[in-house]
């Protein structure tokens, strides 16, 4: 007995993808949908219809549920490096990146931490301590560092 297959006669030249991220943090839960259309109003309109759907179903909390159970059966010591080999300190990151150096001993004009970053510009090596808040409205003024003195203002 043959099978019928539904072939699309030509590719949807319209395509909208979502993000829905659950908070600001990395360990957040996100849930990425796509829709296609032939048309933009036909792929608007499926996304209206897609967003209505994950609402009506439960979908999103679903995600959230499964996300926290697999937080939790994953909780070798708190951070999740128990199946890393247990990392003696948690990277931070920061626009992206890994960074692996931490603010100078002594800098208390930021609540949240400070971050050090080093590079070498068109005028130059340049270093700046950045706040370690993950909210860009919480973040306190950069310390860049002068080049002759060392010192960060």
């Amino acid at each position: 007995m043959s099978e019928t297959v539904n072939v699309a006669a030509a590719p949807n030249p319209f395509k909208i993808g979502m993000t829905f991220k659950a908070a600001t943090g990395f360990d957040a839960e996100w849930l990425t949908p796509t829709v296609y259309g032939a048309s933009a109003d036909e792929t608007a309109q499926r996304a209206v219809d897609l967003i209505k759907a994950l609402a009506d179903r439960g979908v999103v909390e679903m995600v959230s549920h499964a996300a926290v159970a697999v937080r939790t059966a994953h909780k070798g010591d708190g951070g999740g490096s128990a199946s890393r080999g247990g990392a003696a300190a948690p990277k931070t990151f920061q626009g992206g990146k890994v960074q692996p150096k931490t603010a100078p001993a002594g800098d208390d004009s930021c609540q949240h931490g400070r971050t050090l970053r080093e590079g070498n510009g068109k005028n130059g090596p340049w270093a700046a301590l950045f706040c370690s808040a993950r909210e860009k409205s919480e973040q306190c003024d950069p310390l860049w560092k002068d080049q002759k003195t060392g010192e960060f203002r």
